[in-house]
């Protein structure tokens, strides 16, 4: 009887092992296909992103080309050789350098010898026509291959915004509570960018000469990656900048609690200086934060 109910015992486990064996089975089954199900919507979503980075990359080349046409007329921007792409990159450059060198002199001539409405409109008259002429060249290069971060370009079309509103704001008591501060950071500003062009330059021509930068990169207005060696210095002379940019923004935004404010160029100044403030000092941290962080892996890696 013990040997009749121990087989039994064995064959009741057996058959539990069974269909445990057969429910795993089942499972593995449904685990594959909802794998396959999950491989599949996961190589679906990397297509569709692929597509979409194609079409943004395709589109953002059309209004480039678009907003060339539309300035330039219908003239073919696209330069044949090397050497003329390298030309061109070359007299951009230098194009910089002397309107920096010229708004520099011109803002401090306004700032501390000449207090009229109408040097100071030329001054930003000035300004309007550089940062305009800057987008159009910028696209040219960009059209032959330089690669300029979408920031660092999209920047020149506030500050050519900012610019025009200043030129628009009539004299009175708002415009002179904000005149010199306004020439002020100018001045600043144009030279930090005089800095800018001058380390900038070296460190790219060391830079290309060992093979690790291409021939048509460009001088910019804010810190990249390629400058941490070497140009770390610049850093804060940046953040100055930057955050002169949000000082300027409280300052209008306080000025339209004033009761004589009735301009609205006081608000359309101050906005676009908000604005300047976040996307430079947000990049320039990005920027500084890949490198600290590339850094660490490399440390930890050796």
């Amino acid at each position: 009887m013990a040997c009749v109910a121990s087989a039994a015992e064995c064959l009741r486990e057996w058959e539990e092992l069974q269909d445990g064996y057969q429910r795993i089975q089942d499972n593995h089954k449904l685990y594959k296909q909802k794998l396959e199900e999950l491989t599949k919507l996961q190589d679906g979503i990397s297509s569709s992103i692929s597509r979409q980075k194609k079409r943004l990359k395709e589109l953002s080349l059309a209004l480039k080309k678009l907003y060339l046409s539309l300035v330039l007329g219908n003239v073919n921007v696209t330069l044949l050789s090397k050497q003329a792409k390298f030309a061109y990159k070359d007299e951009y450059e230098k194009f910089k350098l002397y309107l920096t060198i010229i708004l520099f002199i011109l803002s401090f001539s306004c700032r501390f010898l000449l207090n009229s409405r109408v040097t100071d409109a030329v001054f930003n008259f000035l300004l309007v026509w550089y940062y305009c002429t800057l987008t159009i060249r910028e696209s040219i290069l960009i059209n032959n291959g330089s690669k300029i971060k979408g920031w660092w370009v999209f920047h020149h079309y506030i500050s050519t915004f900012l610019s025009g509103v200043m030129l628009t704001w009539p004299d009175g008591l708002m415009y002179q509570m904000f005149r010199n501060q306004f020439l002020s950071f100018s001045m600043y500003q144009s030279f930090v960018q005089f800095l800018q062009y001058y380390y900038q330059s070296g460190c790219l021509y060391r830079l290309r000469a060992l093979g690790e930068r291409h021939n048509m990169d460009l001088t910019v207005e804010g810190f990249q990656s390629w400058m941490w060696r070497g140009l770390t210095f610049l850093l804060p002379f940046l953040f100055f900048g930057h955050f002169w940019q949000l000082y300027n923004a409280i300052t209008l935004f306080r000025m339209l609690q004033h009761p004589e404010c009735k301009e609205w160029q006081v608000l359309m100044c101050g906005l676009p200086f908000f604005i300047l403030f976040l996307g430079n000092f947000f990049t320039t941290l990005r920027v500084v934060h890949q490198k600290f962080q590339n850094k660490n892996k490399d440390t930890k890696r050796n």
